[in-house]
């Protein structure tokens, strides 16, 4: 049960190293490429899926987080204060959207993971 927490926090560092070397495709290659160290790390299918749908989970807030900022510097600075208003908008919902997809592909790469193990 312990490897169930290196796991997640290993594939956590995998899906954000990924995610910000190779932006856009690198969230969900880095998903689930990040749900299968974490599934292989954690040995099992139910242990793998956990830590592949933590590392996911706590990925896809700190993206989420870094999207709003994002867009909402980037729109602020371009448009003003409307764009302050719809780049933060703009930004939540993508970034809610982001959540759901990187944690999905990390639960199926960590369940993956988690069946190279068996």
């Amino acid at each position: 049960m312990a490897s169930i927490g290196l796991g997640a926090l290993i594939g956590f560092l995998v899906i954000v190293v990924l995610s910000a070397v190779y932006p856009g495709v690198g969230h969900v290659l880095g998903a689930l490429m990040g749900g299968l160290v974490a599934g292989l790390i954690a040995r099992g299918l139910i242990a793998g899926t956990t830590a592949g749908f933590l590392s996911g989970v706590f990925s896809a807030i700190l993206l989420a987080f870094l999207e709003f900022l994002h867009l909402l510097v980037f729109e602020t600075v371009r448009h003003g204060f409307l764009g302050f208003l719809f780049g933060g908008l703009a930004g939540i919902v993508l970034g809610i959207v982001l959540a759901i997809v990187v944690a999905v592909f990390a639960s199926i790469g960590g369940l993956l993971g988690g069946f190279l193990t068996r």
